[in-house]
């Protein structure tokens, strides 16, 4: 496999992705079930098994798609489900396992980073396998950082946007929760209609990529890599 080939693209990016979007859904599945809902472990969804979390569109031919055009890879897998009602306190606990997707993939480019310092520390790894897992590594970063600040957004069907329905007043709950049954036409609007008609207003482009950017050279900076 050639380090310039299409192949090499495509597992180098496809395999970091699947990892962090798989943690990213477990993990909601993990502090929903500590909190008492045991309906994602109940329907073997707090498995790391990928398979288990596979969407064909989000995580296989979008992400095989970006990667072949050169385009940002970013994907999702099927969401891990969660019943509010059997948190023991659903307005703020519901907002934690919301946090839970983002935290963990935080951690998990912080553990990354130091793997790379210790690379970057040491001998460079030789031969294909070794940029291999070098561009693994790397892209695993780039694709934790910009998950997690990209469903930071305040709006459904993002995990921001359980965030703001836990601190919105209850009355205004149910407004809200009917915007979220159009989460599939917003998701479609800010990734390629509102790029495409006002890239000003490129929500992804012009908010969410500048503080991942930062989010990252802060990473690599505190081990010495940037």
């Amino acid at each position: 496999m050639s380090a310039d080939g299409l192949p090499w693209r495509i597992a180098s990016w496809l395999i970091p992705l699947v990892v962090a979007i798989v943690f990213h859904e477990v993990a909601h599945g993990w502090v929903a079930r500590a909190f008492g809902d045991p309906t994602a472990a109940r329907l073997g969804r707090l498995s790391l098994n990928p398979i288990r979390h596979v969407d064909p569109i989000g995580t296989v031919a979008l992400p095989l798609l970006l990667a072949v055009t050169g385009a940002p890879v970013f994907g999702w897998a099927k969401p891990v489900p969660v019943v509010a009602r059997r948190l023991r306190h659903p307005r703020v606990q519901m907002m934690l396992v919301a946090l839970a997707g983002p935290g963990i993939n935080l951690a998990l480019a912080a553990v990354t980073v130091l793997l790379l310092a210790q690379i970057g520390g040491g001998e460079p790894p030789g031969g294909v396998a070794g940029q291999f897992v070098l561009a693994n590594l790397f892209n695993f970063l780039l694709i934790n950082v910009f998950l997690a600040i990209f469903n930071l957004i305040p709006l459904p069907p993002f995990d921001g946007g359980h965030v703001v329905e836990g601190l919105l007043p209850r009355s205004a709950v149910p407004a809200w929760q009917r915007l979220a049954r159009f989460a599939f036409p917003i998701l479609i609007l800010l990734l390629l209609v509102i790029p495409m008609l006002a890239p000003q207003l490129n929500v992804v482009g012009r908010v969410v990529a500048p503080i991942a950017w930062t989010v990252i050279r802060t990473l690599l900076g505190a081990v010495g890599l940037a």
